[in-house]
């Protein structure tokens, strides 16, 4: 129950931000909500064209080294929530944020995805022992939209 609780406080604290600009932020919450989770589980989070958070949910659970992500459901869920945006993220119960390849390549297919569909990909972050990754602090989500952008010429 207490859980719970802080489940709801801290999606309401985020909800009242716009929480791509502060990848920390996003972190905080984030960190407090798949932390103690013994498997991996994929969250979107759902934003309108103001970067307004719609809705927040667990769409994949896996194992403990690795979650199956299917592009069509992310934009399912991403249509019946009306999203403009999303922002991805997953944990790694092992403690230790960096991508694997497979983060890596889950990551572009979305966003060439995603784009198809009018919807922008703000971030991908990786929850780890009190650190993240974050795609987009890195650069790896402007360089996967250019990457798509030169596909497209």
């Amino acid at each position: 129950m207490i859980q719970a609780v802080a489940d709801r406080y801290l999606e309401k604290r985020i909800s009242r931000k716009d929480i791509i600009s502060h990848s920390k932020a996003l972190f905080e919450y984030l960190y407090y909500n798949l932390r103690d989770k013994s498997r991996e589980s994929f969250k979107v989070i759902h934003l309108d064209a103001k970067n307004q958070v719609l809705g927040i949910e667990t769409l994949f659970e896996g194992s403990l080294s690795t979650t199956a992500v299917y592009p069509r459901e992310v934009i399912q869920a991403a249509l019946n929530h009306h999203a403009a945006a999303v922002i991805f993220a997953h944990n790694h119960p092992s403690g230790d944020p960096a991508p694997s390849s497979d983060d890596m390549a889950i990551t572009r297919k979305l966003i060439f995805c995603c784009d198809i569909m009018g919807i922008t990909v703000h971030e991908h972050i990786v929850i780890g022992e009190n650190r993240y990754f974050s795609f987009a602090d890195e650069g790896y989500i402007a360089n996967m939209y250019r990457e798509l952008e030169s596909l497209s010429l």
